[in-house]
């Protein structure tokens, strides 16, 4: 199942459709109208938020699908929000998705765990689910395949307080993890032009992930107006 899943991405742009509820897109129609669009623009792949959008999308698609639930636990742990707990992957895998993306980053998590734990837990009970690691560093990265993760992505970097103002695209970050993981790397985070789009993937990256540029009208005007400025 691996191998066909990283056939299938190989190359390809991977497709960021999500829309929060404080979003005028939010929307799981809407999401799945976003990720037709992609798909018939040459998308090889879809990341979705929400089992929600995720059936919704299936619906409209067949392309291999990164599924992730973004969830706030008030209190505990906030800034911490990418599929945060066993409770979300459960979700995600009863959805059928292909990958399940989850926070890989060393911030302690909203139940207690740590990423070890969590992901030791995950691992053995559906031992045949692919999951990918956001990462927001090299020695997320690092981590993430020794602990056995399928992908590893630069989703989180700059995102992170200890990775805060941080250059996005990270390109330097996407090439070392390539020249030290036997990992699939999947670059993602902030890129905003076909050109950034070609840097990532000339480093040798299995995939790249465009969200906000494509599927995000809100932050694409915010983009155009801050350029006049």
């Amino acid at each position: 199942m691996k191998k066909k899943i990283i056939d299938r991405i190989r190359g390809k742009l991977i497709v960021s459709c999500q829309a929060l509820p404080d979003e005028p897109l939010h929307s799981s129609y809407i999401m799945s109208r976003m990720a037709y669009a992609a798909m018939l623009g040459g998308a090889g792949g879809i990341r979705a938020n929400t089992v929600e959008d995720i059936m919704e999308i299936k619906k409209t698609v067949d392309l291999p699908i990164i599924g992730i639930i973004k969830k706030v636990y008030p209190g505990l742990c906030e800034n911490l929000y990418i599929t945060p707990t066993v409770k979300e992957v459960d979700q995600l895998v009863e959805c059928g998705v292909d990958i399940i993306a989850l926070d890989a980053t060393s911030r302690p998590r909203p139940d207690g765990k740590t990423l070890d734990e969590m992901f030791s837990v995950i691992r053995r009970k559906y031992p045949d689910q692919l999951f990918m690691a956001d990462c927001s560093n090299f020695e997320e990265g690092i981590h993430a395949e020794k602990l056995g993760f399928d992908f590893v992505g630069t989703t989180l970097a700059g995102y992170t307080d200890y990775t805060a103002g941080t250059k996005l695209p990270d390109i330097p970050l996407m090439k070392k993890l390539v020249e030290n993981l036997s990992t699939p790397v999947i670059a993602e985070g902030g890129i905003w032009s076909p050109e950034q789009l070609k840097a990532a993937m000339d480093v040798g990256v299995t995939a790249a992930v465009v969200g906000s540029a494509i599927t995000r009208p809100m932050e694409i005007t915010k983009y155009f107006i801050k350029g006049l400025r």
